[in-house]
């Protein structure tokens, strides 16, 4: 009887624990970074719109504080302005991988935070201007990282013939249709989510996915180059500017865009959401393997770029790098567990607010260097009480010799970038984007612009010499404020003007 009666309350426990509800792991994070995307291309992607905007919520004023692939991607990681990183440009000797792995910055980031936490991480495609130059070796892997596939050779940028570093060893990729780059880090991202449910289904997992599409020379699918035909760039109201009169130096210099230009500029652009469409058919397969291992309902998936992207606005032939809007705005749309659906955000957010974000999803603490702001509050459909009101913009005058390459893993340089050597640099400037839709930029110069965007969305009409004095030096004094701050102080700083 004693020992029938010791089964049955074992049989009793037990059945207890197995009707119990399994403890729910750690919601998963897909991060997709494409490549100097603008927002307006980004509206025009289907999968994008229909998998992520339309079932989520969209930020539609996400900026970049700085318009350049390495110091933003640095930023995203590191949750740091460039000025805190020191990370400026994509070369030496202020920017590029080379700097980055030199001053170890990668001994922690929002992958060293989450991998330390529990979570499975892994990097599927560009990850920082000059990888892996000056590491031990080619087949070098960043601390954080559980798995990483990165190029390491060859001509990634032009989809085809490279090498990539796939868990340290690497794995050489031709001219085949099969091989173009944004369907194979599609499939070894699929391949990664499906692995980590079926082998690790304790374990969350973080999947960034950094396509190098719509970069130049966006090279589309082999199956996508018809795609488009007699596509043109839009030609917005500042697209070819007649009068530049009240632009900065640099742009005065600028001659109106000539038929070539402009036909280039065309080209370019339908080149772009050529290249796309593998990236929409990347987002499709994403979640419909998400979907299949039953993990879509446990999974945050963000859709972002790390620049913004001119087309012939303000008489600039494509590129990035400027003050203007066209650089700075980038799409942000978030889908995942308590996310909104169909929800617009209004309120000022910017790349360098991720790494905080990743952090709070995973339930982990970020270090005190960090500068931006998590985002959870807007994913869980609340209106933070209060909210930084203006955001810091930088920009370093100068490119170096390395941060350019025609063929190699170094980005090829933009239209814009080509004329550097005969024609006019962006000077260098520090500004603010604020809350309210002003623009304000101080070049090193001395030159100034304001824009009051929400009057005058194209930026056609430089306002700060006829400003107030009261307007200048409230603005002078916020960008003081915020120019070498750092951590809690800055945040602090970014809520109103001393």
């Amino acid at each position: 009887m004693h020992h029938r009666f010791r089964r049955g309350l074992w049989a009793a426990v037990l059945g207890l624990a197995l009707s119990a509800p399994a403890l729910a792991k750690a919601p998963n994070i897909v991060f997709i970074l494409t490549d100097d995307l603008d927002t307006a291309a980004a509206a025009q992607m289907t999968q994008v719109r229909s998998l992520i905007t339309n079932p989520g919520t969209n930020f539609r004023r996400h900026y970049v504080s700085l318009s350049l692939c390495c110091p933003s991607r640095v930023t995203g990681l590191r949750g740091q302005f460039a000025h805190n990183t020191t990370i400026f440009t994509n070369g030496l000797p202020d920017g590029g991988f080379e700097t980055t792995y030199a001053l170890g910055l990668e001994a922690s980031t929002a992958a060293t935070w989450l991998k330390n936490s529990g979570y499975r991480t892994a990097l599927f495609g560009k990850y920082l201007n000059g990888y892996p130059e000056t590491a031990p070796s080619a087949t070098y892997i960043p601390p954080g990282w559980t798995e990483w596939v990165s190029p390491n050779g060859g001509t990634p940028y032009k989809g085809f013939d490279y090498s990539m570093n796939q868990n340290g060893a690497t794995v050489n990729y031709g001219v085949a249709e099969s091989d173009y780059i944004t369907d194979v880090l599609s499939a070894k991202a699929t391949d990664f989510i499906r692995r980590s449910v079926d082998q690790f289904p304790s374990q969350p997992f973080f999947a960034y996915i950094a396509p190098y599409a719509p970069h130049s020379p966006a090279t589309p699918a082999p199956r996508h180059e018809k795609s488009f035909k007699g596509l043109q760039a839009p030609r917005t109201s500042s697209f070819n500017e007649s009068d530049v009169s009240d632009k900065p130096s640099w742009v005065r210099a600028l001659p109106p865009l000539n038929s070539t230009q402009i036909k280039d500029i065309d080209k370019l652009y339908r080149s772009r959401r050529q290249s796309l469409l593998a990236v929409d058919e990347m987002v499709k397969a994403v979640v419909d393997t998400l979907q299949a291992k039953g993990q879509l309902g446990n999974t945050y998936i963000f859709f972002a770029s790390d620049n913004g992207f001119h087309q012939g606005q303000h008489r600039l032939e494509s590129g990035k790098n400027t003050g203007f809007e066209e650089d700075l705005i980038v799409p942000l749309m978030v889908r995942g567990p308590g996310v909104p659906s169909g929800r617009n955000i209004d309120h000022l957010t910017a790349n360098v607010d991720y790494a905080a974000t990743f952090a709070e999803i995973a339930g982990v603490a970020t270090p005190s260097f960090v500068d931006g702001r998590s985002l959870m509050p807007f994913l869980r459909g609340q209106v933070p009480s209060s909210w930084r009101q203006a955001l810091l913009l930088e920009h370093k005058a100068g490119t170096s010799p390395q941060a350019f390459e025609e063929n190699g893993l170094r980005e090829p340089p933009d239209p814009f970038d080509r004329i550097r050597p005969a024609g006019p640099s962006i000077d260098g400037f520090l500004g603010l984007r604020l809350a309210d839709g002003t623009t304000y930029l101080e070049y090193d110069t001395g030159e100034k612009e304001l824009y009051n965007n929400g009057s005058d969305s194209a930026q056609l009409r430089n306002s700060y010499n006829s400003a107030s004095s009261f307007t200048k030096s409230r603005l002078a004094s916020w960008l003081g404020a915020l120019k070498s701050a750092a951590g809690s102080t800055l945040r602090q700083a970014e809520l109103a003007a001393p």
